[in-house]
């Protein structure tokens, strides 16, 4: 089961008629509380070893949700101004999940960074059991460091991620691709960890500092792989003659428009050229009747069929003020605005 298939049972789940169950904190309801977490692992339909990596800590499937809920969030952020604005309702996504656009190369990164992200969090903010903060520094003057704080453990996170997606795929170019770009997102997350450093001394001296690791957030590394996306290679497949395994390569035909750059490590690659998007097909529901701005991409993604503009009025809190104690107030303005959206 890939990760972005994970993904999308943990939409079902989100957008399910059952509950899910919030994990009860009281010792007289541990059984409770481990029974719900089994029932969530179940319900996500995994693999034998990824619902035994699932049930092995109670944290897994509350990281696992927030992983989901933040990578599908950062997704229709930052395609908000595109065609393709992130749909992945019904018999779309199925639909986009069977080819191997760059848009689904985008999803596999955009989902492989939000778990990495995700359990690297929850093991400094202590949700997990099977691990805690980062605490191994790795940095030059080591001696002249206090090591301190909760940094954020990528290592266990990197380790976790690896072991749930499995082993390379060595056959199939799809899953090969896939997999491939599971990793870009992974890289995109560890090339983004700063180190924070607080000093402590007598007015601010700095006699000794307590730092720690820390991740870029996810808004960021949700940036980084639209850049990817935007330059991503089209490949094909080869056989590598001293192993005898398939390798990504540029495609063996020359297409016009498309380089035949060899693919790095860090690239988003895809091996199948995306619709337009425009109308209504199996990979999404068109552009007709959505919001647009007129100096922004309206002319794109209504797809030169023009848009409507609409006038209305509108009101909104303005000129707002904190007030002592605990409140703000705010005055309420009336404006008129127009809304762009593409015809049908």
């Amino acid at each position: 089961l890939s990760l972005l298939k994970l993904v999308l049972a943990l939409l079902d789940v989100l957008t399910g008629n059952e509950p899910l169950t919030i994990l009860p904190l009281t010792s007289e309801m541990e059984e409770a509380a481990i029974k719900a977490h089994y029932k969530v692992c179940d319900r996500l339909k995994l693999e034998k070893k990824q619902r035994r990596m699932c049930r092995r800590d109670p944290g897994v499937a509350e990281t696992l949700m927030e992983a989901i809920s933040m990578s599908a969030l950062e997704c229709q952020y930052q395609f908000r101004f595109e065609r393709w604005n992130c749909t992945l309702e019904g018999r779309y996504r199925a639909s986009l999940l069977k080819r191997g656009f760059k848009e689904t190369a985008f999803l596999f990164a955009i989902s492989s960074a939000g778990l990495t992200h995700a359990m690297a969090k929850a093991c400094s903010a202590g949700r997990m059991e099977r691990c805690t903060c980062d605490e191994a520094p790795d940095l030059e003057n080591r001696e002249a460091w206090q090591w301190g704080g909760c940094g954020d453990n990528l290592k266990y996170s990197n380790k976790f991620v690896k072991e749930f997606l499995g082993r390379k795929p060595n056959k199939d170019l799809r899953a090969r691709v896939d997999f491939h770009n599971n990793l870009v997102g992974m890289k995109v997350i560890k090339a983004g960890v700063e180190t924070t450093c607080k000093c402590h001394g007598v007015s601010g001296s700095c006699t000794v500092r307590t730092c720690w690791r820390q991740l870029s957030p996810f808004h960021e590394i949700g940036k980084q792989l639209k850049q990817k996306y935007e330059t991503s290679l089209k490949v094909g497949s080869t056989t590598n003659e001293a192993t005898g395994e398939g390798d990504i390569s540029p495609p063996k035909k020359s297409i016009p428009g498309h380089s035949d750059q060899i693919p790095r490590t860090t690239d988003l690659v895809y091996i199948d050229d995306s619709p337009s998007f425009c109308m209504m097909s199996r990979y999404s529901p068109g552009t007709s009747g959505r919001k647009c701005y007129k100096d922004k991409n309206c002319d794109s993604i209504c797809c030169g069929r023009g848009h409507n503009t609409q006038s209305r009025v509108v009101t909104r809190p303005c000129q707002c003020q904190v007030r002592w104690c605990c409140y703000v107030e705010c005055k309420q303005c009336t404006q008129r605005e127009e809304v762009y959206t593409c015809k049908d």
